[in-house]
This record gives structure tokens, C-alpha cells and sequence, in this order.
């Protein structure tokens, strides 16, 4: 689907103009222009970004891609090419995905697309349109900048649920370890690592947008993307913290179960050298010989369950006096 805006120097914005007013609207230098292709076609990447704009085929075939791609920018002169992650909708602990956003910024116009039906940092931004005035009066690379900047912060909610479920976790693990919390804390370890491959890089994106020299990016609108690093520069720490967190609580896990291994052991071993003895004892008049005193002693197998008895009442007496348990 093909969504688009166009916002003259005068007058109101016209909303989804058809490809042909679209040709008048990217011919003015002084107005903005955004496209918005949702989940679009073979044929719709070819009417708008090749026979419209006019893009490089090379871009337009990363477009199309629905591998994962590293973030990055493209250069090509009078307009750069970026590749931009994220977090998809629904994402959780155990299904973590990404989603591409595609991004072509030129002087007077933006366009994006995408695979899914729907992303999040997209349709903030196309609802916000209406009610703040900076994002189409400052130009075209303002309004890239926001919409960076909502899929940048589109990673804070997921990192606020990854510290609660790792608190709640470590409450679960100091009350009574479970092979559950065990998963758990393998999926979040996973979910931390791929977010992490997935900001790294993009930081780095970020940071070339704030620093080198493009035509389509004045030197006054370089501070907003900066701010923009500067967040994923916090966000990177924040996984660091994160991470430290999980591994922290996975530590603690073992501990415990550690822990609640050795207090097995202990009764188990206090009990079977509780009943050595007892089975030295019961061996010795086991045995199969003809002529053991104790055999026809009418007292004999009084005084064995006696023995018993005083053995096993001393032992746990020295136990208890040495403070095994």
C-alpha cells in the first residue's frame, strides 16, 4: 500500500495524491514530500521508487530484501539511502524479530517502506503529523530525524520489561530455584545479545548522520541526530546493565540450586552414615556360622535392637553437637 503527504510552501497538506500529482509534488524544491510504502508490491517499488524517483537499482533491490540487512548508509548524491532496524510488533522474550525500515532522504522529500503491514515507529510519527508543525516546516531531513528517533525510542519499553521480568526472576530464584527460571533467563540472555547486534551498528549509523557532510542535512539539524546517538549511546549502556543484571540472577540460580543440592546431600549422607554401623552390626550376625554365642542367648536380639538404638541416638547427638544440621 501507498501512503503519501505533501506539504506546499501555502497552503494545506493533500494527503495520498495519485502517482501523477505526485511528479508536480516532488518537482518543488520548496515543499515536502513523504511516500509511505507499507508492505508494497513488486510493481509498486517499481512505479514509485524507480520510475518516480528515479533511485539506484542497487537501493531498490536492498528495498526489496526481506533478509536481514546491518544498518548503513547509502550515498548517492543528491540523496542518501539508510537502513534502519526494528524491534517488530509482538516481539517477546522467546520470539524476538526485527523489521526493516528503508529510508530515501532527499532535499525536499522522504520516503520509507517496509515488509509488514504495519510499524509502530511509522504510524506514531504519520499521527503526529497533524498536531506538531516543526516535523514539515524544518524539511525533509527534521522529519527523518523523527522518525528515527520514535524507532530508536521503540527499544525502551522492551528494555523496561526485560529488567522487571529479570527482577521478578531473582525474587522467584531466592524463594525456590525452578528449572523454569532457568529458560527464562536463557531467552532474556538471547533477547539481550540480539539486541545488541541489532543497536551496535545502528549507533554507528547515527553517528555518521551527526558528523559527516550531506547536502540534504544542514548543520543545524545534525544536533537532532546526535540527540538520537546520544540515546542509543544510553540504550547500549542500558543492555550492558541488562546483561550484567541477567547474568547476575543466572549466578544466583546456580548458587541456590547449589545450595539446595548440598543440604540433599547432607541429609542423604547423615543418613546413610547414620545406618553404617547399624549394617556392620547386622552383618556380623548375619552370617551363617553354626556356633555364635549370642545365637542362643535368650537376651541376644534385645541387646542388638539396644545397640541399634545407642548407636543411632549417639551419632545424632554428635551430629547435632557439631552443628551438621
Amino acid at each position: 500500500m501507498i501512503r503519501n503527504i505533501y506539504f506546499p510552501q501555502t497552503g494545506s497538506p493533500q494527503v495520498d495524491l495519485p502517482l501523477s500529482a505526485l511528479r508536480s509534488a516532488l518537482a518543488d524544491p520548496k515543499g515536502l514530500l513523504w511516500v509511505n510504502l507499507e508492505q508494497p508490491t513488486d510493481e509498486e517499488y517499481q512505479s514509485v521508487l524507480a520510475n518516480l524517483f528515479h533511485f539506484h537499482p542497487l537501493a531498490i533491490e536492498d528495498c526489496q530484501t526481506s533478509g536481514y540487512q546491518t544498518p548503513k548508509i547509502d550515498d548517492y548524491g543528491s540523496y542518501i539511502f539508510l537502513v534502519a532496524v526494528a524491534i517488530a510488533a509482538g516481539a517477546n522474550l522467546g520470539d524476538f524479530r526485527t523489521e526493516e525500515l528503508n529510508i530515501f532522504l532527499g532535499a525536499n522529500y522522504v520516503v520509507s517502506a517496509f515488509h509488514v503491514a504495519q510499524m509502530p515507529p511509522v504510524t506514531k510519527l504519520w499521527q503526529r503529523l497533524s498536531r506538531d508543525e516543526r516535523l514539515h516546516n524544518n524539511g525533509s531531513d527534521f522529519l527523518c530525524h523523527a522518525l528515527l528517533d520514535y524507532l530508536v525510542d521503540d527499544y525502551l519499553p522492551h528494555l523496561d520489561t526485560l529488567e522487571d521480568e529479570i527482577e521478578q526472576l531473582e525474587d522467584e530464584v531466592l524463594k525456590k530455584p525452578d528449572p523454569t527460571n532457568l529458560s527464562k533467563l536463557t531467552q532474556i540472555k538471547h533477547f539481550i545479545m540480539a539486541l545488541r547486534r541489532v543497536i551496535a551498528p545502528q549507533r554507528e549509523m547515527i553517528n555518521n548522520l551527526s558528523r559527516d557532510e550531506y547536502p540534504m542535512i544542514d548543520r543545524q539539524s545534525r544536533i537532532y541526530f546526535r540527540d538520537i546517538y546520544d540515546h542509543l549511546v544510553r540504550i547500549y549502556e542500558m543492555i550492558d546493565v541488562v546483561r550484567d543484571m541477567a547474568t547476575s540472577t543466572l549466578e544466583v540460580y546456580l548458587n541456590a540450586t547449589s545450595v539446595r543440592l548440598n543440604e540433599v546431600m547432607k541429609a542423604l549422607t547423615i543418613v546413610s552414615t547414620i545406618f553404617l554401623p547399624l549394617s556392620f552390626v547386622a552383618g556380623i550376625y548375619g552370617m551363617n556360622f553354626k556356633f555364635m554365642p549370642e545365637l542362643n542367648w535368650i537376651w541376644g536380639y534385645p541387646l542388638v535392637w539396644l545397640v541399634f538404638v545407642l548407636i543411632s541416638g549417639g551419632m545424632i547427638l554428635f551430629f547435632k553437637s557439631r552443628k551438621w544440621f
